[in-house]
């Protein structure tokens, strides 16, 4: 398999549809529904980027990207956060925090497959971390 992603996604039905979109593409996938988890699950898979719901029990979205931006071996994984439609303060404020790049929940496969690729090639964010709207 190619690369390693990470979803951290608590509702079985977006990650069952992550999963298999990305599996699909050749991506290994591995995957925690509980933001306490994120941590050791980085350091367990090595994953080359993570995939990471705002929404989490536990640990919110907010305070796993803090931690993993504040953690020397893990601070330059590249972070792709979901957040709800309408969430414009989320969506902005996970880019404020160092998340790479977001997708608004519901999401179409295309894009979501196009900015997983271009976060894997190192690629920028093409608005340059603005939230439109």
């Amino acid at each position: 398999m190619g690369t390693r992603i990470l979803i951290a996604e608590d509702e079985p039905y977006i990650l069952e549809s992550l999963s298999f979109l990305l599996t699909r593409e050749g991506h290994a996938v591995e995957s925690v529904m509980d933001g306490a988890a994120i941590m050791q699950a980085i350091r367990l898979h090595r994953p080359d980027l993570l995939i990471l719901d705002v929404m989490l029990p536990t640990t919110n979205g907010f305070d796993a990207l803090r931690k993993i931006r504040a953690t020397d071996d893990v601070r330059h994984l590249p972070v792709l956060a979901l957040t709800a439609k309408g969430q414009k303060a989320d969506r902005q404020r996970m880019l404020d925090l160092g998340a790479d790049d977001f997708v608004t929940k519901p999401f179409s496969n295309k894009d979501l497959v196009a900015r997983v690729a271009r976060l894997l090639n190192g690629a920028p964010l093409e608005d340059g971390g603005q939230v439109a709207g």
